[in-house]
């Protein structure tokens, strides 16, 4: 369980606390500070980034802030796509220029407990 479920709203989830929780990771984010966002994962959790696999938040945090290092411009945005009583999937968007000039935008479909 994520060290983000201590903090409301926790389980079971309406559609209006799933839309919170959406868009409280989308702010926390959107800080582009990696000891903020690592503060929403437990120590152990196992994050996949394209074809990376790493586990715990010190690699969150190392990850992030090579990410944001070489991104500039970086915008997320979140949005509610479905939810139970104990998860929700959120559609992420999200716009950045890299260092080299190249613009990426893309979406992901992911699943936050």
């Amino acid at each position: 369980m994520a060290q983000a479920d201590t903090k409301p709203p926790l389980p079971p989830f309406t559609l209006e606390t799933a839309k919170i929780k959406v868009k409280a990771a989308q702010n926390a984010w959107n800080t582009k500070d990696p000891h903020t966002v690592k503060n929403a994962y437990t120590p152990d959790c196992i994050w996949r980034n394209r074809d990376q696999f790493f586990r715990g938040t010190d690699a969150i945090v190392a990850f992030l802030t090579e990410k944001w290092g070489k991104e500039n411009g970086y915008k997320l945005r979140k949005e509610l796509f479905a939810f139970s009583d104990d998860k929700v999937c959120r559609n992420c968007y999200f716009n950045v220029t890299i260092a080299d000039g190249r613009k990426d935008c893309s979406a992901i479909l992911v699943r936050m407990v």
